[in-house]
């Protein structure tokens, strides 16, 4: 389901984000973004992949990444770019048809 909130996506993604995935909600900052197929992809690409780890495992994963790689660069940004399920979602998002094809636990190979 997505749900324009400008409020919901800066608090999730503190003001950094223009869309954000809180299972099983699509986060957007404004109804502008409803337009970008590609971050509507990317997004619901996220929500395959919490579907896999179960919802709360992708969570404390996702963060625990960020949180490693945070450490590791000090960069707000370069530390999200970094998070395997980031880098699945940005090479993939392009693709119409990736989620049809799409294996189980593809960021996988993203680690």
């Amino acid at each position: 389901m997505i749900i324009v909130s400008k409020f919901w996506t800066n608090f999730f993604s503190f003001g950094k984000a223009n869309a954000i995935t809180i299972y099983p909600f699509i986060f957007l900052k404004s109804t502008f973004f409803k337009q970008k197929d590609d971050l509507i992809r990317h997004e619901r690409i996220h929500l395959r992949q919490a579907l896999e780890l179960g919802i709360l495992f992708f969570y404390v994963w996702y963060l625990l990444e960020f949180a490693v790689h945070f450490i590791q660069f000090r960069d707000f940004d370069k530390a999200y770019r970094r998070i395997s399920f980031e880098r699945e979602a940005y090479e993939k998002e392009g693709e119409t048809d990736y989620l049809s094809k799409r294996k189980i636990w593809a960021f996988w190979r993203y680690l």
